[in-house]
């Protein structure tokens, strides 16, 4: 058996696609079942649903034999054991450093002035900081970002970025792009060993779906 660890949501509706280029199509809607595990029309794979940030765990301690996560989660993780064999370019989005419309962003980083940043992708925004010579104070929250600059928790946020209409609504602006973000294929690798011919077959089949689609 092969298990495959998907999120639901944006990443699962972005797969589906490939897993039918691939010619596996998952039988239940993620949205109208109560399961978390769901067949597929290959006897031998299956998909679990997991929350985004713990496909990387359930890929890496064998909860799952491969996943689909996106390179945010991934680097927030660390990636430690885990094969990561193809960039699927679905899902795509920026991470971004935003802050008040009326925030003089560039000042405050010329000046060498410490910035309070609001962000859930820890990682990410210490080390982009700290490559720039910038001293920040990280507030670690895990949703409404847009309201930290809003109330004066903090002056920017590093947060993904899709078509920045949420920033504009609150009146905030994209002020520096961090990188961009696509979802990956992860793979556990013992189970690339234990269970290679099916693997591969599927890494090999995902590799096709995204040639064609791009």
């Amino acid at each position: 058996m092969i298990t495959l660890a998907l999120s639901k949501g944006r990443i699962f509706d972005e797969t589906m696609p490939l897993l039918a280029q691939a010619g596996i199509e998952v039988l239940e809607n993620p949205e109208t079942s109560r399961k978390l595990i769901l067949s597929t029309s290959q006897a031998h794979v299956r998909v679990v649903l997991v929350r985004a940030s713990d496909v990387p765990t359930y890929v890496q301690y064998g909860g799952a034999d491969l996943g689909v996560t996106g390179l945010d989660t991934l680097i927030e993780h660390g990636g430690a054991g885990l094969y990561q064999p193809l960039d699927l370019k679905i899902a795509t989005c920026r991470m971004s450093v935003a802050t008040r419309a009326d925030f003089d962003y560039e000042a405050v980083v010329r000046q060498g002035s410490r910035l309070k940043v609001a962000t859930k992708y820890v990682n990410i925004a210490k080390d982009f900081f700290a490559k720039k010579g910038v001293h920040v104070d990280v507030v670690k929250l895990y949703g409404s970002m847009e309201l930290a600059p809003l109330t004066g928790l903090a002056d920017a946020i590093v947060d993904l970025v899709s078509t920045g209409g949420t920033l504009k609504a609150n009146h905030l602006v994209e002020v520096e792009h961090i990188m961009p973000i696509s979802s990956r294929l992860v793979v556990n690798q013992a189970a690339l060993k234990l269970k290679q011919s099916h693997i591969k077959g599927l890494i090999e089949a995902f590799a096709k779906a995204v040639e064609v689609r791009s």
